[in-house]
């Protein structure tokens, strides 16, 4: 059999220096990671042939160059002349991390595990039910608060937004695990039993890196958040099975039917957490089975969603965290669908304001389909909230950012530029509060200070022009941004730069970046489980090389007050350079000219201590700089 060996994945950061002149660029931009097209006449493996993921291919990767879509505006044409001149705001961004507690009896695994080869299933949900990466959740989180720490040691972060669904069923252990890795706990990454936890690598427990305590990190709500599985709603017997011994048994017509969670016919498994490769067992229909199948109860498994009509119990447990700020932007004990909104200001005396919008369901009803919970809600309260604080925004001449899980009208993806409702069609059912999505795109469209909208859920990369209706007034046009998934390739989260530029427009600078992973380590395993899922469910060619990254500048044209209001904001933008961890040491890479500069900061070692990487000796103490 043919095997590839992979290379190990580097990291790309950036240091800004005193220094004029442009160069490398931080993550994808610089290098990415590409699947590898699978070969003609390579068998057939079904999604639960973890252990052949490999061996034929289908989770092969490797590096390639970076990707960058360059500069783009919304207006008829991209201004010509216009420079960078400051920088306003820095962040980062993650979303969809689902992590999940892959032994609770309550969890359908048995979906995905079943399926056969490219059958991704009734609404393309059977990888969302099972895939091998779901073994390593508190991993690959902990590898992208690493990652995103040392990006922070040479290019400082001024906040962080996560865009919602941090745990996968609502359960009361996933959302701990989410925010103590996070906190920097040590983190036990099973449930019940704990079994394997002593010599299974997914299963042992570890020392979270923890995020650097000088970013505060904000939060925002999503559906998986407060529903079983993202899209049901979180009935008794659901809550029951949560905290139970047996494992949960449903309608063989699956949970995504009406009350089919309500059921009987279909024990829904677990993973096994004594296999190497993650045997999902105990699953099957229920006359298969002389008794229910069971499993260790742990209370800690509840459901965190006590009143789907407010997610209290979910805003609470973020102030029992010991990263800053208190809250994570919550407001303890508050009620009701407006409960987790709200709104900041990331810097101190910068006109730049977040709004933060909960835009889930809060309809208490049962036996509902999916589209119904896991869809878009903006009920009338929580329109008139957001109106209210875009017009004070605006009123005081605050640049606006709208921060949420569920992207607001998106195009379907990176090249079909249809639209996708994401939300709950309440024009076809007026029993429902919902504002519809088109007139809530109109009605962003009203403020000319609104720069973007970033969101999560689809676990995709697309980025949707929304512009200006009236073509005299491009400043009515805003962007819409999507966050990809941690959990599902490619697995990446967006740093986020607000520059102003010469003419006083603003420029969006958001780029992708792939979490670094060590090799050997679960999360170096579960990258290559993203890529053949990403196969093997059919959600990608079987050919697909491509990265599906989108890098790109965003241009925002503003009001002239508002140009006039920006005009003397913003920290000097420095030089560009990026540090590369190889093989052969610490590489120095610029787009210009080369010449020695040994003193320019000191010795290499002092570059080194602030850097996440230690230099070769052959560095010895030399130091590069492009010349001026």
């Amino acid at each position: 059999m043919k095997f590839r060996i992979i290379s190990f994945l580097s990291l790309s950061v950036l240091v800004l220096l005193p220094l004029s002149g442009g160069g490398a660029q931080v993550g994808t931009r610089q290098q990415t990671i590409n699947p590898v097209a699978v070969a003609p006449y390579t068998p057939f493996l079904y999604p639960a042939d973890v252990a052949a993921y490999e061996i034929y291919g289908y989770s092969w990767w490797e590096l390639s160059a970076g990707t960058n879509q360059g500069r783009i505006a919304l207006a008829p044409s991209v201004p010509t002349g216009v420079t960078n001149q400051a920088r306003l705001l820095s962040f980062f961004s993650m979303s969809d991390i689902h992590i999940t507690d892959k032994e609770s009896p309550a969890e359908v695994p048995y979906l995905g595990w079943s399926a056969s080869f490219l059958d991704d299933g009734q609404g393309g949900l059977n990888h969302a039910a099972y895939s091998p990466v779901i073994f390593d959740t508190t991993h690959h989180l902990d590898a992208a608060v690493r990652t995103i720490n040392a990006l922070h040691q040479l290019t400082p972060f001024d906040f962080g937004m996560v865009l919602g669904d941090n745990g996968n069923a609502s359960q009361f252990n996933e959302l701990r695990w989410f925010i103590d890795v996070m906190d920097g706990q040590y983190i036990i990454p099973s449930s019940g039993a704990h079994v394997g936890a002593t010599n299974i690598d997914y299963q042992k427990p570890f020392q979270a890196a923890g995020l650097d305590r000088s970013i505060p990190w904000y939060e925002a709500i999503g559906n998986h958040d407060q529903y079983w599985m993202g899209v049901g709603y979180p009935t008794p017997k659901i809550q029951q099975a949560m905290i139970g011994t047996n494992v949960l048994n449903i309608s063989t017509n699956g949970p995504l039917s009406p009350g089919g969670s309500e059921g009987n016919g279909m024990y829904v498994g677990l993973v096994d957490g004594t296999t190497k490769y993650g045997t999902v067992i105990k699953w099957g229909l229920t006359n298969q089975f002389a008794t229910p199948p069971t499993v260790v109860a742990d209370t800690n498994r509840h459901s965190i969603t006590a009143d789907v009509t407010s997610p209290t119990n979910y805003i609470n447990e973020f102030f029992n965290s010991t990263t800053l700020p208190l809250g994570h932007g919550f407001s303890r004990g508050s009620t009701g669908s407006l409960a987790a909104c709200y709104a900041f200001e990331p810097v101190t005396n910068l006109p730049i304001k977040v709004i933060v919008l909960d835009d889930t369901c809060k309809a208490n009803q049962t036996n509902q389909f999916p589209n119904f919970y896991g869809g878009g809600w903006v009920d009338t309260a929580r329109f008139n909230w957001l109106t209210n604080e875009l017009q004070k925004g605006q009123d005081a001449d605050q640049l606006m950012i709208i921060a949420t899980h569920i992207p607001i009208s998106p195009q379907a993806d990176l090249f079909d530029t249809n639209l996708d409702s994401g939300f709950y069609a309440s024009t076809t059912d007026t029993n429902y509060d919902n504002v519809v999505e088109t007139n809530l795109i109109a009605t962003l469209q009203n403020y000319p200070n609104l720069l973007l909208l970033m969101a999560g859920h689809r676990h995709l990369n697309v980025v949707t022009p929304q512009p200006s209706t009236n073509s005299d007034h491009p400043e009515f046009g805003f962007w819409e941004v999507e966050t990809p998934s941690l959990r599902d390739f490619p697995r990446q989260f967006r740093t986020w730069e607000i520059l102003r530029n010469s003419d006083n427009s603003i420029s969006i600078l958001t780029t992708d970046v792939d979490p670094v992973v060590e090799i050997g380590t679960p999360a170096w395993n579960s990258l290559g489980y993203a890529v053949g899922a990403y196969r093997l469910f059919g959600i990608g060619a079987l050919d697909d090389a491509t990265s599906h990254t989108y890098n790109a500048e965003f241009i925002k044209t503003l009001t002239p007050r508002m140009q006039e209001k920006i005009s003397h904001y913003g920290t000097a933008l420095g030089h560009r350079l990026a540090i590369n961890h190889d093989a052969n040491g610490v590489a120095i890479n610029f787009l210009g000219e080369l010449q020695s500069a040994d003193n320019i900061l000191g010795p290499w070692s002092n570059v080194a201590t602030n850097s996440p990487y230690a230099a070769s000796a052959a560095s010895g103490a030399k130091f590069y700089r492009a010349v001026e």
